[in-house]
């Protein structure tokens, strides 16, 4: 495991509730350095943070690493299946048959 890879499962493990439960891949290509991070579903939240701020500030952290190795790494957060549920096409149809709201004067 290389020390990119080390440092992000250990900065994640400390962030989680099922660290355990924390994995990566690393894949180096000609884009760079690919490292995909897969956690526990009820972590998602935690990694990717309000707004998406954490996952920001690991990949921050990740380009840091990388500029002492010379390297760009990118960093995917692989979602968890059934991690976006599809809207049924019965559901849209009762949102789209729903009135907007009159205005009362």
């Amino acid at each position: 495991m290389e020390a990119d890879q080390k440092f992000l499962e250990s900065v994640v493990k400390e962030l989680v509730t099922n660290p355990d439960d924390v994995k990566t891949t690393r894949k180096v290509d000609e884009m760079g350095v690919l490292i995909e991070l897969t956690v526990n579903p009820s972590d998602m939240g935690t990694v990717i943070g309000k707004e998406g701020n954490t996952a920001k500030a690991l990949r921050t952290l990740l380009r840091v690493v990388g500029a002492k190795s010379n390297a760009r790494i990118n960093l995917k957060i692989v979602e968890p299946e059934g991690g976006k549920k599809p809207v049924a096409k019965e559901e849209q149809a009762e949102v789209d048959e729903l009135s907007p709201i009159e205005e009362t004067k």
